[in-house]
């Protein structure tokens, strides 16, 4: 029987439309704007200024602290400018704006396609990389990775999972690389491993995505102490804490980060982009970003260059569509919609999702029917309909008491509501102010 996690979850449709696209590079953008702020954290600070000359891959944003992570430049050319750009949240951020000139890479850089196996460096040295190198979370959540490989004092990690789920209807980005970067891949697992100092790593693939999983098992056999498990369909699988209940049976407690339970996650395009680092001296300067929905004439998986406008993305997939009616970053369940086609693809875009007028649409908002519908999709174990009515009256204290900060934002509660109330949009309005208050606190 396959493994899945215990508590909610939901069955949006799948909608893997882009699944058997291979990914393709796109060209580069006459213009790029990397912000400072791609990553969970302090944000990055500027190094460079306007009129600079830049190469691909040169460190333009210095870290501004242990939670926060560098930026390099993801093309060659001169700095426009310093500005603030309007990002996939729809708020002005820093960022740094640069004039495409040719495309000449540092000389460090390893540009080839040869495999590396051996990992000359030690684990101590691996995570000093990973943070030189700018890598971060590239399933959604940004966390800088120097930070999950240096466990605090105290803890220490016993399983590595790698996750493949990618459970968000119609992102198949994680899907390519499975498929066509598997060896580097597993080099990259061996990596984290060595990191971590573990011996075991468990990669968690979700049952839609046969292929994945029969190529990374084939090779997973070939290596000591990596093994995939194959895991029932089921949103949101992706999420660290369902994702390490499906595949160890352990509970992260509220409010506890993965490592309580002995746990690390990462996802399988932070391990490619790990693996790039250490083994190529690449930073984090690309990542590949599914291009899809309904009326889009030739979905895509692209492999794309930080800072380029999501607006050349969805021309190389054949254009917005007459019927278009919101074009969203990210996935249907977790994405959010984008103001205008000159939002820039960070190191956590994932996917850009484009969605007909009928489909766009939301429907009017009923009152609640006190169905608990919500409450059984839950997979954090919350009420979503009682913290909605503590936003909305600003009961700030009594939704911190009923564990407001632990909703993931996966989207089940406003998914399964059969009165359409925008559950998500005023958890999420309360989370923001309820960690304010936390943080002052504090």
């Amino acid at each position: 029987m396959l493994k899945t996690f215990k508590k909610g979850g939901v069955h949006p449709d799948e909608r893997k439309i882009s699944a058997g696209k291979s990914i393709e590079i796109l060209p580069l953008p006459k213009r790029v704007a990397v912000p400072t702020t791609q990553h969970i954290g302090a944000p990055a600070k500027p190094l460079v200024k306007k009129g600079d000359i830049v190469k691909t891959g040169q460190l333009i944003a210095a870290s501004g602290g242990f939670v926060s992570a560098n930026i390099h430049s993801p093309v060659s050319g001169k700095v426009f400018k310093t500005d603030e750009v309007v990002d996939a949240s729809g708020y002005r951020k820093p960022a740094i704006i640069i004039d495409t000139e040719g495309d000449e890479w540092d000389e460090s850089i390893d540009r080839s396609d040869k495999l590396v196996k051996e990992i000359a460096l030690s684990g101590e040295e691996i995570i000093k990389k990973t943070g030189e190198m700018g890598i971060v979370g590239m399933g959604g959540a940004t966390f800088p990775t120097h930070v999950k490989l240096s466990p605090p004092p105290g803890k220490k990690c016993e399983i590595l999972l790698i996750n493949g789920v990618e459970c968000e209807p119609y992102l198949t980005s994680d899907h390519r690389i499975m498929l066509e970067k598997s060896e580097e891949l597993m080099v990259g697992i061996r990596i984290l491993m060595k990191a971590l100092k573990v011996n075991r790593a468990v990669i968690g693939i979700e049952n839609n995505k046969p292929d994945a999983i029969g190529k990374l098992t084939n090779l997973a056999a070939k290596e000591d102490g990596i093994e995939v498990q194959p895991l029932k369909v089921k949103y949101p699988q992706g999420g660290e804490k369902q994702l390490i209940d499906a595949i160890t049976g352990r509970q992260v407690p509220s409010g506890k980060l993965p490592i309580e339970v002995g746990a690390v996650v990462h996802n399988v395009g932070t391990t490619f982009a790990v693996y790039e680092a250490i083994q190529k001296n690449k930073p984090l300067i690309e990542r590949v970003v599914t291009v899809t929905g309904p009326g889009i004439t030739q979905p895509s998986n692209f492999l794309v260059r930080i800072g380029t406008p999501v607006g050349q993305l969805i021309e190389a997939a054949g254009g917005l569509p007459d019927n278009m009616g919101k074009v969203i970053g990210g996935g249907p369940m977790m994405g959010k919609a984008l103001v205008n086609l000159d939002v820039p693809v960070t190191k956590g875009s994932s996917g850009i999702l484009v969605l007909p007028h009928e489909e766009a649409h939301r429907a009017p908002v009923e009152n609640c029917i006190r169905c608990s519908k919500c409450i059984s999709a839950c997979p954090m174990g919350l009420e979503p309909y009682l913290l909605m009515i503590e936003a909305e009256k600003e009961l700030w204290d009594r939704a911190e008491n009923d564990n407001i900060m632990d909703c993931i934002e996966c989207g089940s509660c406003s998914f399964t509501c059969p009165a359409h109330r925008p559950l998500l949009d005023y958890i999420r309005l309360g989370k923001g102010k309820v960690g304010q208050i936390i943080r002052n606190r504090n």
